[in-house]
């Protein structure tokens, strides 16, 4: 299952593709710096710097600054991923910046959850954030 990740709240994603990956399904997110998130930015720029500053640097915890990483850690979030069926639906996901060119001309699908719904005018972009914490991007 192929998801294109732009436009598309983040968290809602997240929870999708657990689910599906939980089901036996193999998961490819792709467009992940397109993802959002809302919310005010300085809220949002203060929790994503908090975690990447707590703990650590030598033993963790190791929160990613790449916005394909992010959207693989946010899916992690939502597996059990100390059981073994966690473990083995986490090895399912695959993130990447963009669409790689083998996955050009499939069919993706579309989730409702997209920026249309969204009551607020208020959200970032996960480039935005990845750029601002000190991400390092390929420029798409």
């Amino acid at each position: 299952m192929i998801i294109n990740a732009e436009n598309i709240i983040l968290g809602r994603l997240a929870s999708y593709a657990a689910k599906q990956a939980l089901l036996g399904e193999k998961i490819i997110v792709i467009n992940c710096e397109k993802a959002i998130i809302s919310g005010n930015k300085e809220d949002i720029l203060n929790e994503f710097s908090s975690k990447i500053k707590r703990g650590n640097p030598f033993k963790g915890p190791f929160y990613p600054r790449r916005s394909d990483m992010i959207v693989r850690r946010t899916i992690r979030g939502m597996l059990p991923k100390k059981k073994s069926r966690g473990r083995e639906a986490y090895k399912n996901v695959m993130c990447y910046l963009g669409t790689p060119e083998s996955l050009k001309n499939e069919k993706f699908v579309t989730l409702k959850f997209n920026i249309d719904k969204l009551t607020t005018l208020k959200y970032l972009q996960l480039k935005e954030i990845s750029r601002i914490i000190g991400g390092k991007q390929n420029d798409l």
